[in-house]
């Protein structure tokens, strides 16, 4: 059987490369791509040969072998880069080294010697750091040759969402990856979030579909907009038929996880997404399980800081979070899809009674579960 095209086009440039030595203090900048870091460092010797010569011939003649050299040189990284990017790799070229080449074009001469112009300015030489890397700004797909251009959408401490159209379906997809400075604790809790994730099913959770431990990162569904945004736009016209059906879909999602023994620990208004549609109509996803708990394991990260921005004032410790604190959290993102604004309703209303029980100073005066609350309402 015939192998693949794409595969066999990639071996052939591997095979190009293989036979050039490069000296140990090039090599150590590309251990980290050992699939294509060795011919990163054989143009990077060569690139930083050249310059350091031409640095030193400012205002004299670069030699004729030299000249032809590095002509051959900036046509072989051009084509040999189109091959990656056939290939479905994409590849960052440091635009010091790239607006170098450019600059020295108009006086390369490939017979002769050149002329270095008395005003070139000196080429910053890169010596403790790639010069080719990997693009960050693409993904490889499966099925197709290219890849798939990212857009950053949104960034944490720990891991940045991007989005991408997948060329086969043209349906738009979420790509979350965890940061390259990503700490070990971290990394750790960021894997933990995908795993809670993938084995979770309820239609008000954000789905994910598949975790690359080599790049550390995994796909989800897109979500349009945050809790926070879809409200703030549509505040003064938004009827109350929506805000109840947001603010039931929101609290089946939370009961559906207390039910499978999950605290999700850090509800927000930034981490509750929706999906808009055409006809008006909204789907609720809950998102971010980085710091979700699982009541039957013991183990949990707990030395930890609560990044979401409704923390429960009665709370004395991460490690005693329960139910009763998730219902104060619960009590701001009600009030503020009924009202729009990011306070609590007062007391005096049916609603506005139900909503101060979940925040009660007395945490023992709470709703002992999100079900009985669901219920209260209900009954208004």
């Amino acid at each position: 059987m015939a192998g693949n095209p794409h595969e066999y086009m990639l071996a052939d440039l591997r095979a190009d490369y293989a036979a050039e030595s490069v000296p140990p203090r090039i090599t150590r900048l590309y251990e980290d791509d050992p699939e294509w870091g060795h011919m990163f460092g054989v143009l990077h010797k060569q690139l930083n040969q050249h310059f350091d010569d031409i640095n030193r011939r400012i205002g004299n003649h670069y030699w004729a072998d030299n000249s032809r050299d590095l002509i051959r040189l900036t046509e072989q990284i051009e084509q040999d880069l189109h091959t990656l990017r056939r290939g479905g790799i994409e590849v960052e070229f440091d635009p010091v080294y790239e607006n170098a080449l450019e600059a020295c074009r108009p006086w390369l001469s490939p017979s002769g010697g050149s002329p270095v112009p008395e005003d070139f300015a000196k080429i910053e030489v890169e010596r403790f750091k790639p010069v080719l890397t990997r693009s960050t700004t693409a993904v490889k797909l499966t099925k197709q040759s290219e890849p798939a251009l990212l857009q950053m959408v949104g960034t944490g401490s720990y891991a940045t969402v991007y989005s991408y159209v997948d060329p086969d379906y043209e349906i738009k997809f979420a790509l979350k990856r965890a940061k390259k400075d990503i700490g070990e604790r971290d990394l750790i809790r960021f894997k933990a979030e995908f795993d809670y994730m993938k084995r979770l099913s309820h239609p008000n959770l954000v789905e994910v579909y598949k975790y690359d431990d080599d790049r550390s990162e995994y796909r989800m569904e897109y979500c349009d907009e945050t809790l926070r945004d879809f409200i703030r736009k549509r505040n003064s016209t938004l009827e109350s038929a929506v805000r109840k059906n947001i603010a039931l879909q929101f609290l089946s999602a939370i009961s559906y996880l207390h039910r499978e023994g999950i605290l999700h620990r850090d509800i927000s208004l930034q981490n509750i997404l929706l999906r808009v549609y055409g006809s008006g109509e909204v789907q609720v996803k809950v998102s971010d399980f980085g710091l979700a708990k699982d009541q039957s394991q013991a183990f949990t990260l707990t030395n930890t800081e609560m990044r979401g921005t409704i923390r429960d004032p009665m709370l004395t410790s991460f490690k005693h979070y329960g139910v009763a604190n998730e219902l104060y959290s619960i009590a701001w993102v009600l009030s503020y899809v009924v009202t729009g604004r990011e306070s609590l309703m007062p007391v005096g209303t049916p609603l506005g009674d139900i909503i101060q029980r979940c925040a009660h100073h007395s945490v023992g005066d709470r709703y002992a579960t999100v079900d009985l609350l669901i219920a209260a309402i209900a009954a208004i």
